[in-house]
């Protein structure tokens, strides 16, 4: 199906989901290699197979763990090679629609090259996680899957409880921001490029379609989606990508292209880089905000955004929520608050290391002092 814009968000198929002109050869040959988990049965596969090298100073083990809906996440667990003692852990998930064996991976691997223990998950319904129906997304039941990746850290013999942290990256960041204003057991948040995604359901790129009129269209639309699910049995798909890309694509559908349908960050599981979410997936977003006690975290939040990232007004919101305060653009700290913008960076420039524009260092000297 054709659609006149190049971006759209359609019954919610929100943030990555690019409508029309997908490569159907590409996805349909992806998704028969997949190995994605269907219901319960969770399909773990083995070698290594992350859009990322794998690190000879950790070691990395799959571990699975149920959340309290009783849905059974799977996690890749990284550990520095030859570490003794209790040591801080890290909980990673992101970004929306990816999997564990892309940017949450990576970031996972790289804090435990620098001493930490972190396992990344594929939130419920995605990759190798369980649940059904498949490509499913919900603001509570995301969030539990970062209060539930902190259960199982607290469980390891070799986690100190008291020194556990969180990433969540792009629209997981608006995850591990409600997780933060709910559990005090994590006792450092970061959210890396992120996107809120209750805001852009409720009021689209921009503030575009905020309106009670706009928002009862695609609650119309959606109701259409379920009855007609509900006859057919059939969740279909939207989104995922635009591919190939049209020639007169805006900038951020390019970035979103240039790593998701590339050699860069590819991969089969992930909804982003084949065939996006079911219908009504995301549905909840449009009346669930994710901030609304954002100003009552006591403990320390890091935003990290890319100066140039179309998305960067979602971390300025958020930190304008905790503290009060817009930043606009610069660089700021208020209390145990801050937001930090990587000069020239875009949005996907936090996804992996090509640019070298992901600021390990900062990470690792924010957790290090906040985690003691």
């Amino acid at each position: 199906m054709k659609h006149t814009h190049l971006f759209t968000i359609v019954a919610f198929s929100l943030a990555l989901m690019a409508c029309g002109g997908a490569s159907q050869n590409k996805d349909t040959d992806s998704m028969k290699n997949s190995q994605e988990t269907t219901g319960q049965e969770l399909t773990l596969t083995q070698e290594w197979d992350k859009v990322f090298p794998k690190s000879d100073k950790v070691d990395h083990r799959k571990v699975t763990f149920k959340n309290r809906y009783g849905i059974t996440l799977a996690a890749d667990l990284y550990t520095p090679k030859d570490a003794t003692g209790k040591l801080a852990a890290l909980a990673v998930s992101g970004p929306f629609g990816a999997v564990k064996e892309q940017s949450s991976g990576l970031y996972a691997q790289h804090m435990a090259e620098r001493g930490f223990l972190t396992v990344a998950f594929d939130p419920s319904y995605t990759g190798e996680s369980a649940g059904e129906p498949r490509r499913t997304a919900s603001p509570d039941i995301n969030t539990e899957d970062f209060l539930a990746a902190v259960d199982f850290l607290t469980t390891l013999d070799n986690v100190d409880p008291e020194r556990i942290g969180i990433i969540g990256i792009c629209g997981f960041g608006g995850m591990a921001i409600n997780a933060a204003a709910i559990d005090p057991r994590i006792k450092a948040t970061v959210a890396s490029t992120m996107y809120d995604m209750s805001r852009v359901a409720k009021e689209g790129y921009f503030g575009s379609t905020d309106s009670r009129e706009a928002r009862m269209e695609q609650r119309k639309a959606l109701a259409e989606a379920r009855t007609k699910i509900a006859r057919t049995g059939d969740y279909g798909r939207v989104g995922g990508v635009v591919d190939p890309l049209p020639e007169d694509a805006p900038f951020f559908v390019k970035d979103y292209h240039d790593y998701y349908k590339t050699q860069r960050g590819y991969h089969p599981r992930s909804g982003n880089s084949t065939d996006g979410w079911n219908l009504i997936g995301t549905q909840s977003f449009l009346n669930q905000p994710l901030l609304c006690f954002a100003d009552e975290i006591e403990t320390p939040v890091l935003l990290i955004h890319g100066e140039k990232a179309h998305s960067r007004y979602f971390s300025e919101g958020a930190f304008e929520k905790m503290t009060g305060t817009n930043p606009k653009g610069k660089s700021m700290t208020i209390g145990n608050k801050e937001i930090m913008i990587i000069p020239g960076a875009v949005h996907t420039d936090l996804y992996d290391d090509l640019n070298g524009k992901i600021p390990y260092d900062k990470l690792e000297a924010f957790f290090r002092a906040n985690l003691k």
